[in-house]
């Protein structure tokens, strides 16, 4: 039952449909009564029955009422005596009148409950499926964001492990930024994934994330200016984004000025043009070397940066203008 109502769902979308399936029905109904003759005395609506019964099936509770009635009418002229008159005998065409009343009312009824319970249940599980799909999707985005994270992690160890190869006297201090590092990736996570994220522009998560920097730091003397309009980039990319941004910053706090010297760190995100988008870290300090190579550096926030740019299929530049100034750009 429940295929055939899929089926024929189309049709009642289309009143027109069941007003013309009723028409043609009826006509054919009257005829095939003309037909039989006497051969059913007794039996004036026994043609008119499956009509209305598959007008309101096929074409909505409307159209089989309105058939309904015109069936009534038809049979009560014609085939109730005396024929060809809207005269009713009593008792019997009373009766009879009634009778076919009542049993059209109850088919239509129940017609009308069992598409109504029908759709409901189409609906119900329309949704039930729309919420499988979506956990099925999140349970597929969690498993890619996990493996990524702990990429990241692996990467990042594997960074401080040749360091502490190198200098094993490093080792405490190498722990302690790893250590470091995971909590800002951690508050990154915590903040875009938060429901409530949805009220705050990335603009927003953006100075958080530079303000968290320079409180750990305590560079009170380090200003932070952030300029990025309304995204609509995957959550995935805004922490990649936000990840390279806090390296970005750590590096510059760390190397652009000189203790107690006071400074300004720029953050601006834009699209230089369609299809692509540009995240630019810029501070007002010492700058690069005029020879500086981005990818020949060997610090580890430039590493790290370098390996997050490459997980967004993106472009890294390091250079001087007034300061130094981290450009990624990358297409999305």
């Amino acid at each position: 039952m429940a295929n055939l109502f899929e089926a024929t769902a189309p049709l009642r979308a289309h009143p027109w449909f069941g007003h013309a399936f009723g028409m043609v029905g009826l006509l054919l109904a009257l005829w095939l009564r003309f037909e039989i003759g006497d051969d059913l005395v007794g039996y004036p609506f026994i043609t008119f029955f499956p009509v209305v019964v598959l007008t309101a099936f096929l074409g909505g509770t409307v159209p089989g009422a309105l058939c309904a009635v015109f069936s009534g009418l038809a049979s009560w002229y014609f085939f109730i005596p005396p024929n060809n008159s809207f005269a009713l005998e009593w008792p019997g065409g009373f009766i009879a009148m009634a009778f076919y009343a009542a049993l059209a009312g109850l088919n239509l009824y129940l017609i009308h409950t069992m598409v109504r319970t029908l759709e409901r249940l189409q609906s119900a599980r329309a949704r039930a499926d729309g919420l499988v799909e979506r956990q099925r999707t999140m349970f597929t985005e969690l498993q890619h964001r996990v493996a990524n994270n702990m990429q990241f992690v692996s990467s990042l160890l594997s960074l401080q492990k040749r360091r502490v190869t190198a200098d094993p006297a490093s080792a405490p201090a190498a722990l302690d930024e790893a250590v470091e590092r995971l909590r800002t990736m951690a508050r990154i996570h915590r903040r875009l994934y938060d429901p409530a994220a949805g009220t705050v522009g990335f603009g927003q998560h953006l100075q958080e994330i530079c303000t968290d920097l320079l409180d750990a730091t305590g560079a009170r003397n380090i200003a932070c200016r952030v300029d990025a309009p309304t995204t609509d980039l995957p959550v995935e990319t805004l922490i990649t984004l936000s990840l390279i941004t806090a390296e970005a910053v750590t590096n510059s706090l760390k190397h652009a000025w000189p203790e107690g010297e006071r400074g300004t760190i720029r953050i601006a995100i834009e699209r230089p043009e369609p299809g692509r988008v540009a995240l630019s870290v810029s501070d007002d300090g010492r700058g690069p070397p005029a020879d500086y190579d981005p990818s020949k550096g060997d610090s580890l926030g430039l590493r790290i940066i370098r390996s997050l740019v490459q997980q967004l299929g993106g472009e890294l530049s390091v250079a001087a203008e007034g300061g130094t100034t981290t450009r990624v750009v990358f297409a999305a």
